[in-house]
Parts: C-alpha cells; sequence; structure tokens
C-alpha cells in the first residue's frame, strides 16, 4: 500500500505538472487522479494507525523514545515518522478539496501541484532509507 500512496502521489503531480505547464482542461482522468490520490493516502493512514497501535514492535519502540540531543530509531519511528506522515496526508487532504473547488482547470492544476509536491517532500524525508542516518530499513519491507 506504502508504495500505492507514492505512485498515484506521483502520477497525480506529473498530470498536475503537464496540465499546468500546457494549460489542458482539467478532465475526467486529472479528477480521477485526484480522487484516488487522496483515497490511497487515507487507506494508507488507516493502515499505518492500526500496525502503529497494535504492533508489539511499535508498543516497544514507544516505550523507548528519548531525545537526548541525537535521533535514536525509536524517536524516529515513535514520533518523527508518524508526525511527518500525518502532515503529509493533511496536505495531500486539503490539497484534493481545494482543487476540487476551485472555478477555473488552471488553478485546480496549480493547486493540486503545490499541495501534493509538498506532500511528496514530507513523504520522502519521513521513509526510512537503507542509507539514512537516523532509522534504517530495506526497500522492500515486511510485517
Amino acid at each position: 500500500m506504502r508504495w500505492a500512496v507514492l505512485i498515484t502521489l506521483l502520477t497525480s503531480i506529473r498530470f498536475a505538472y503537464t496540465g499546468y505547464s500546457k494549460r489542458r482542461t482539467f478532465g475526467k482522468t486529472d479528477n480521477t487522479w485526484r480522487h484516488w490520490t487522496a483515497t490511497v493516502s487515507h487507506m494508507q493512514l488507516i493502515i499505518g494507525m492500526l500496525v502503529y497501535t497494535q504492533s508489539s514492535t511499535a508498543k516497544f519502540n514507544f516505550r523507548q523514545i528519548s531525545f537526548l540531543g541525537h535521533i535514536k530509531p525509536e524517536f524516529f519511528f515513535g514520533v518523527v515518522h508518524l508526525l511527518m506522515m500525518l502532515i503529509a496526508i493533511v496536505l495531500v487532504t486539503i490539497g484534493s478539496a481545494v482543487a476540487k473547488r476551485k472555478p477555473n482547470d488552471h488553478e485546480k492544476f496549480k493547486t493540486m501541484l503545490i499541495w501534493f509536491s509538498l506532500a511528496l517532500f514530507i513523504i520522502l524525508l519521513a521513509i526510512p532509507w537503507p542509507f539514512s542516518p537516523l532509522a534504517q530499513r530495506s526497500y522492500l519491507h515486511t510485517l
């Protein structure tokens, strides 16, 4: 599901960029991608919250949280990752809702481009990349 969020977000950003730069009409396909990006993001939020609240690893990490001058993996997963991903989903939701209500097509594309790009940036910062000094995970992670 996490990969679906990235795929829909990147595709929506691409559609928004081309629509904005070429002054295209905001069509049914554009609206479908806008809608599914928000929907998939919300589904990932629900799954993430379930995993976060039910996982023994997450419960252990939450008890181990301490911030003493540097970020430990427990702090990263217990606080930083959680808050940043939540902020990103809020940005996707706002961007989708505002774009839906814009009166003209150019503004719809611009709104999607700005809000979805900000959300993508935050998601990329919050991912525990294998090369990250904060917390490492493999690219394909199983539960």
